[in-house]
């Protein structure tokens, strides 16, 4: 009977369809995070809204359920998915830009990196967080922290429309004029009330920017970061800081100057001109970097600079969101990760919060803000269980470190299953539930940390 249910989906679908067992279903359930592994009861990939209506048809006709995903990044809230259809929408990536409205429309498989070089190009920049290969969908969703937050926010607050295929198979859209509950409960809940085929957004007139990288001598971290601490309450919403310790592995894929180098790095996103950049920025440009590439560039610069990953890799990670960092906790923190310490993170980044991302505007969905005024995001690299349990420990001194601090967290940033409600304020919490009731009572959609209906 499966078998003959199956071989309808796939005689219905334009798109393919994969199961355990086939050839590519390795290839096709792998995300990004190496580390995750992604057992789905079966991967769907639709390439029109239709085939997204059939998937979901089929998976409630069977008992399953389904998880919306684009990229493959974040999937590790998912938990198990023996009994899930994971539907990857990779393949609708189409792109439309209105330049007189400033306004994009993308496909829900749609990566950034397929659009800020057209954006760029134009003057305009799109509030992308720090990697090319994230989906736009999901980021948005989730909420979007990027290099242009505190001027302008989440990403998700952007967002002026959603399409959408239900769990009753209908195709929405969604936005402030129609189904304005849904339309709310989708920037920020993420996909457990439906899966996204394509999502519209707000982007900025920003034909040049004060941006780049200051990098400094790993053995240096104590002092660069103290002196970046201490910077951020004189900086205005227009600049947006990133602080960090990297340690760069010896591939040929790292750009030479830094390959197999341990630094700490300070890195600036400004929204004015270079003079006021640097004056601002002074108390860490005057320690004398061993690199500075601060310039006034196009929005595009911004795309690669957080030097991300270029390919999946295993990784484990660990986040906070912090109301202060004392110098106190900055201190315990360098103390666990920072040179001399047990702890060899990939990265620990540190990012300034505040402006925009703290100020609820008053047409924001579900995730408004980001309480905190920093944004810890620790990342290690491993290969085998030995290295996994080394960084589990390196993650929870990082955190133990901070503790004091501690406000909430960032659901894109939280790999793992957790309790949804801890990212919510009660009333939001609850409004979500009621909208999950309404829009998918059967529970037919797990999104990325779920929420559950109302009883």
């Amino acid at each position: 009977m499966i078998a003959t249910a199956l071989e309808a989906l796939s005689d219905q679908m334009i798109g393919r369809v994969v199961r355990p067992g086939d050839a590519d279903y390795d290839e096709a359930r792998t995300g990004f995070n190496l580390a995750l592994d992604q057992r789905p009861a079966l991967v769907a990939f639709p390439e029109n809204e239709h085939d997204v209506a059939v998937v979901i048809d089929y998976a409630r006709a069977q008992g399953l359920r389904v998880a919306p995903q684009a990229t493959g990044h974040n999937p590790g809230p998912l938990g198990d998915m023996s009994d899930l259809v994971l539907l990857s929408v990779a393949e609708m990536r189409d792109i439309r830009i209105d330049t007189d409205a400033r306004i994009v429309r993308v496909g829900a498989g749609t990566r950034w990196g397929e659009v800020t070089q057209q954006l760029s190009d134009l003057g305009l920049a799109a509030l992308h967080g720090s990697s090319p290969l994230v989906g736009i969908a999901g980021y948005s969703l989730g909420g979007g922290m990027g290099w242009l937050a505190r001027k302008y926010g989440l990403q998700t607050n952007s967002v002026t429309a959603i399409e959408l295929v239900t769990a009753d198979g209908r195709f929405v859209r969604a936005d402030a004029g129609n189904e304005p509950d849904l339309f709310w409960a989708l920037r920020g809940g993420n996909g457990n009330f439906g899966v996204v085929t394509a999502i519209e957004f707000k982007v900025y007139p920003v034909p040049e920017l004060y941006a780049g990288i200051m990098f400094f001598p790993f053995e240096r971290s104590h002092e660069v970061l103290h002196a970046w601490r201490e910077l951020l309450p004189t900086l205005p919403d227009e600049l947006m800081t990133w602080a960090a310790m990297m340690h760069f592995p010896d591939d040929p894929d790292v750009p030479e100057p830094v390959r197999g180098g341990s630094f700490v790095v300070v890195q600036v996103a400004y929204l004015g001109d270079q003079a006021d950049g640097e004056r601002l920025m002074a108390p860490i440009g005057d320690l004398g970097p061993v690199t500075d590439t601060r310039a006034m560039v196009p929005p595009i610069e911004l795309a690669e600079m957080a030097m991300d990953p270029p390919e999946p890799m295993p990784l484990l990670l660990g986040h906070e969101m912090l109301d202060d960092l004392s110098a106190e906790a900055l201190d315990d923190l360098l103390a666990a990760t920072g040179p001399g310490s047990d702890g060899t993170p990939a990265v620990v980044q540190l990012r300034h919060m505040g402006g925009a991302l703290s100020r609820k505007a008053p047409d924001a969905g579900a995730r408004a803000t980001l309480p905190g005024e920093v944004s810890l995001l620790v990342i290690h690299v491993t290969p085998d269980d030995a290295t996994a349990a080394t960084a589990a420990a390196s993650i929870a001194a990082a955190k133990r470190a901070v503790e004091r601090h501690r406000t909430s967290a960032y659901p894109n940033f939280v790999e793992h299953p957790a309790d949804a409600s801890a990212f919510f304020d009660a009333d939001t919490w609850g409004r979500l539930r009621a909208i999950k009731r309404a829009f998918d009572p059967d529970e037919v959609f797990r999104g990325n940390h779920y929420i559950p209906p109302a009883e």
